[in-house]
């Protein structure tokens, strides 16, 4: 077990350990602490929520809005290690899905559903909510460094009832152990605002190109299933998300799969860029977006000079 490991091991069991108003007040000075530190972290988050925002709020508005961002994202930090404390009365309490009985239906009819995630509110919490309801829930996780902390974040998810799959390296590709889940009735929630291969699709989201993981569209499209876009924030009290959807799905006279999955992507951007625009605080996106930004000696990302631009 390396320093790193450790690091992570201590600060979860710590976190656990405290009542939850001491942790939520250590972890949102944190945040204000990470805030006027600056750093690549928050200057890239500063970028991001610009785009999104747009040119006309005031720089003392966005300052608001990054400061309102990384308390969002230590709040995140401090519920997700807390998951594992919570009895199933609790977590039902403590999450609340609006259009919850759209997706029941899609369960009970055992026709399986594909959710579209941003990097927003709380996505583990949504998860082990998904799983408290009793219904049965497949996702994957990205391969973190060191393989140790890898190991512990698939053992807590796991814990709280999610099937998880590694995103390569597992017995089988994870896209087709995806299908067969959809074709038995899972939820298959897949995080999809930012692409962390080289196969991923460009769309459009707040007006510039990034690239967007493929997978949401295309398992939609193999098995049929329906897709929402969900948008996830926080309130108060609780950890909240919509879902909107199911989006169409374009039919084979509208192209070759490729360009139905470019479609049905551009949809999904679409979906999540609407609900992101509504809650820009609560958008969890630390990494460079867009691939119109240069990284900067500082680690920020900063739009790359065009046409009109000085």
């Amino acid at each position: 077990m390396n320093l790193t490991e450790l690091a992570y091991l201590a600060g979860w069991r710590a976190v656990r350990a405290l009542p939850r108003p001491v942790a939520a007040t250590v972890f949102r000075a944190g945040a204000d602490h990470t805030y006027r530190r600056g750093g690549g972290g928050t200057a890239r988050l500063r970028a991001n929520l610009r785009r999104v925002v747009g040119p006309e709020v005031s720089e003392a508005e966005l300052d608001g809005l990054v400061r309102a961002g990384l308390r969002s994202y230590a709040r995140y930090w401090m519920e997700t290690f807390r998951l594992p404390t919570l009895s199933r009365a609790e977590l039902l309490a403590r999450f609340r899905l609006d259009r919850e009985e759209t997706l029941a239906a899609d369960v009970a009819a055992g026709r399986g559903a594909i959710v579209a995630l941003p990097h927003s509110g709380n996505w583990d919490m949504a998860g082990a909510w998904v799983a408290a309801m009793g219904w049965p829930i497949a996702t994957v996780a990205e391969r973190l460094k060191p393989e140790g902390i890898y190991q512990r974040f698939l053992a807590f998810r796991r814990g709280l009832g999610m099937e998880i799959l590694p995103t390569h390296g597992g017995e089988r590709p994870a896209f087709d152990v995806l299908v067969d889940r959809v074709n038995a009735g899972y939820v298959v929630p897949l995080l999809a605002d930012r692409d962390l291969s080289a196969r991923g699709v460009t769309v459009d989201f707040f007006g510039a190109q990034t690239r967007m993981p493929p997978g949401p569209a295309l398992l939609a499209l193999r098995t049929g299933a329906p897709l929402y876009v969900a948008s996830l924030w926080y309130e108060p009290d609780v950890a909240c998300a919509t879902i909107e959807g199911p989006l169409d799905l374009p039919g084979p006279e509208q192209g070759p799969l490729d360009v139905r999955v470019r479609l049905l992507a551009q949809r999904v951007a679409d979906g999540l860029a609407a609900g992101i625009a509504r809650h820009p605080q609560d958008w969890h996106m630390l990494q460079r977006m867009w691939l119109d930004q240069r990284v900067t000696s500082n680690g920020a990302a900063q739009p790359s000079p065009t046409v009109g631009q000085v």
